[in-house]
């Protein structure tokens, strides 16, 4: 395990995929969310990803100096095209869209499709919340190519992890937020064990004959990953399929020749809509902060220390790792090393 002060970190991943090809605000924007994924705890979301990053871009799956924009919109509507670029910058760009519509009109949807992968979905909920939004991002469409879940009760892989992400802004205490996969575990997490030879807690995957395992393995040779909270998780994974891909017409849109079998039919949406549409928004986060002091102020069960709100772990994390800096486990920044080694970086 290494640690790097964070804008350290940032100027590495800009250095390096700037050298892969990106153009300077590609390269600002991806190192900014992938540091902050860090910064937040959701290490699987952040510099994680550059050697991935830099090989999409060497075998044309993800053009680094594309730009996104808006192939149609109504008033309070809008369907963004991230033109294969990366997927951190368009659905910034999306989500930055939802934000100004929803400001005039006060609720706005707004997709993304023909996008790379967009990394850590609370990045764009914290977008609205800054601004007084409540956000929803729900993705999907992983899995037309690329199937790693077996649906509940099944036991052949049909979808994927499917993340969704919620933001409720507040007052003076911190926004409500989650962001989560619907499946038991990231497929970064299985990807990690079975890599590092660990075991996977009960409950995640089952191998190739529906049977419960523990084993990363399992995964790979033909069993899957299994949703969170058995037919609840498996509903919430369905319901960002029908919003990621089927409402948007992402795998309609899909590129043979971008995105690769994981993020070329994939397709996102957000939907933004003002806190203070009913009320004032004193009064909305006067009880907003109420409700998430009575929660804290809830005596901890056995085993427990505290009750916490959800968002309050990235925001005690971001704090504590500005402060004493980015821990990164050996794998991760040997596979940093060795895609600098591949650019001709030498000073890492």
């Amino acid at each position: 395990m290494i640690v790097k002060p964070a804008d350290e970190l940032r100027e590495l991943v800009i250095k390096l995929l700037s050298k892969a090809g990106a153009d300077e605000r590609n390269a600002n924007a991806v190192a900014e969310h992938l540091v902050r994924s860090n910064l937040s705890g959701v290490d699987t979301h952040g510099v994680w990803h550059v050697a991935g990053y830099v090989a999409a871009i060497k075998n044309g799956d993800l053009l680094p100096t594309a730009w996104p924009e808006i192939i149609k919109e109504t008033p309070t509507s809008g369907l963004v095209s991230g033109n294969w670029t990366f997927g951190h910058t368009s659905a910034r760009f999306a989500m930055e869209t939802a934000i100004e519509k929803a400001k005039s009109q006060n609720v706005a949807v707004v997709s993304l499709v023909q996008s790379h992968h967009i990394g850590r979905l609370g990045h764009y909920t914290e977008m609205a919340t800054a601004e007084g939004m409540i956000a929803m991002v729900w993705a999907g469409g992983f899995s037309e190519e690329d199937p790693a879940v077996v649906p509940f009760g099944g036991r052949r892989r049909l979808l994927h992890t499917n993340p969704v992400a919620f933001g409720f802004p507040a007052g003076v205490e911190s926004p409500m937020a989650f962001d989560f996969a619907t499946s038991a575990l990231s497929g970064v997490k299985v990807k990690n064990a079975q890599r590092r030879n660990e075991q996977l807690a009960p409950g995640c995957i089952v191998d190739k004959d529906g049977n419960p395992s523990t084993n990363p393995q399992d995964v790979f040779d033909g069993g899957g990953q299994i949703p969170f909270g058995g037919h609840k998780g498996y509903g919430l994974m369905m319901a960002a399929e029908f919003l990621g891909r089927i409402f948007t017409g992402s795998d309609m849109l899909a590129d043979p020749k971008r995105g690769g079998p994981l993020m070329r039919s994939h397709g996102v949406s957000m939907i933004v809509f003002k806190a203070d549409l009913f009320q004032s928004f004193d009064d909305y986060a006067r009880r907003a902060d109420e409700f998430e002091r009575r929660t804290r102020a809830v005596p901890p069960a056995p085993g427990f220390q505290e009750v916490l709100v959800p968002g309050d772990p990235e925001v005690r994390t971001r704090a504590a790792r500005q402060q004493e800096g980015i821990p990164i486990h050996d794998d991760i920044w040997q596979s940093i090393v060795e895609t600098a080694t591949s650019l001709g970086i030498k000073d890492v």
